[in-house]
């Protein structure tokens, strides 16, 4: 499935403040150091080293803020300094303000001082050419304030993916279109599927609840491949005599990848309708929650040109058990708390069901356990975090 994302073509110059999370399409080299000249780390005072060896009062000759050019400080004496201000020339250490008195024009320094401290000194951050963000690399807040820091106004990221999402099922109704009917539930695939979607910084539509309808949802797909480079679907991926999905994908297009060997998610359809990438993700919300998280994410990363990353699990004690395996891969929706020791400990939800969706709220994360495998209360286990995965 990976192996079919060829990155999109073409990108857009936009503006610094409007880049988060977007995927940067060229690398970023400096063009400036950072910071350009030695600054004072603290509020204190400036002087040089040699100059205080043998007496701890020097007069006070020179006042410098953040801001102010460049000064000179005569030998033998010191100068007022603030935060961020240039260190004059001749100076090279501060002493910071709290452990200095001053007496009228005359600093009395304390009886011990570290020469050549608190100083940032010029290019301790970046030198001009260094490499400070790479092409494929999505933009952080953090990343977008290193660019700033370089002078950058604009950057060069991939264009948005454009995505369509259909939800299918004769139950389904529209958040805020009325009361439900006995048998009808709200569509809360699309929303959720939607908001994750924007999280990745894609273009999105939706369209449905579509009915369980072969020649409905042929038209639907027909119509969404026109002008999208993905398509994804919930529901209709299964065996039933009403999942219709899977047969209009295959009238309509290829498909290339059916059912996958996890829990939840087993139903999973992937292939191409036109241009279009198609993605078919089960109905029960829970299982198109994790099926979105594990494959959809990755693939749309890789699509706008994201380098890849693997899956970033870190190990926590299970406050649960598991005594009987089961054949698939299970990741089991958990949230973490910390014991007197400061351990970490994974607490299972205690429904797992894939139509339980508060407990994706309730949950930090999935707890990955891998088919085959039983476990005990305090086994080590994997952890996934949410976070790590939907962004």
């Amino acid at each position: 499935m990976h192996a079919a994302a060829v990155a999109v073509a073409g990108g857009e110059r936009i503006a610094l403040d409007e880049a988060l999370s977007r995927v940067l399409a060229e690398d970023l080299r400096a063009p400036i150091t950072v910071p350009g000249f030695d600054n004072s780390a603290m509020d204190g005072y400036a002087f040089r080293a040699e100059d205080a060896r043998d007496r701890r009062e020097l007069p006070i000759s020179l006042r410098v803020a953040a801001g102010d050019p460049l000064g000179q400080l005569s030998a033998g004496t010191a100068c007022r300094i603030f935060t961020g201000a240039p260190v004059p020339v001749g100076a090279d250490t501060v002493v910071i303000q709290e452990r200095c008195e001053r007496r009228g024009d005359i600093l009395v320094l304390p009886e011990q001082w570290t020469a050549h401290a608190n100083i940032r000194r010029a290019g301790e951050d970046i030198r001009a050419g260094d490499m400070i963000l790479r092409g494929g690399q999505r933009l952080t807040p953090q990343a977008v304030g290193l660019a700033a820091s370089c002078g950058f106004a604009e950057v060069v990221v991939r264009r948005r993916l454009r995505v369509v999402v259909l939800s299918t099922g004769d139950e389904l109704r529209t958040a805020g279109s009325g009361p439900l009917n006995h048998g009808q539930i709200y569509d809360s695939n699309r929303p959720m599927l939607r908001a994750l979607l924007a999280r990745l910084g894609c273009e999105t539509r939706s369209a449905g609840p579509l009915g369980d309808d072969l020649t409905t949802t042929r038209q639907a797909l027909r119509a969404a491949a026109e002008t999208a480079d993905v398509i994804v679907t919930t529901g209709g991926v299964s065996v039933g005599e009403e999942d219709h999905v899977k047969g209009a994908l295959e009238a309509e297009g290829t498909l290339a990848l059916w059912r996958v060997a996890i829990k939840p998610g087993k139903p999973l359809a992937f292939g191409h309708i036109g241009e279009a990438h198609f993605l078919g993700l089960p109905g029960n919300p829970v299982s198109a929650f994790v099926t979105f998280l594990l494959f959809v994410g990755p693939f749309l990363k890789a699509l706008m040109g994201e380098a890849p990353t693997p899956l970033r699990a870190f190990p926590v004690r299970a406050a649960f058990g598991r005594a009987k395996p089961d054949n698939r891969r299970e990741f089991v929706r958990a949230r973490l708390t910390t014991r007197a020791d400061g351990t970490l400990w994974a607490e299972a939800y205690p429904h797992q069901s894939s139509g339980v969706l508060s407990s994706t709220v309730w949950a930090d994360g999935l707890v990955d356990i891998a088919a085959g495998r039983t476990v005990a209360e305090g086994d080590d286990v994997p952890f996934l975090p949410f976070e790590g995965l939907a962004s």
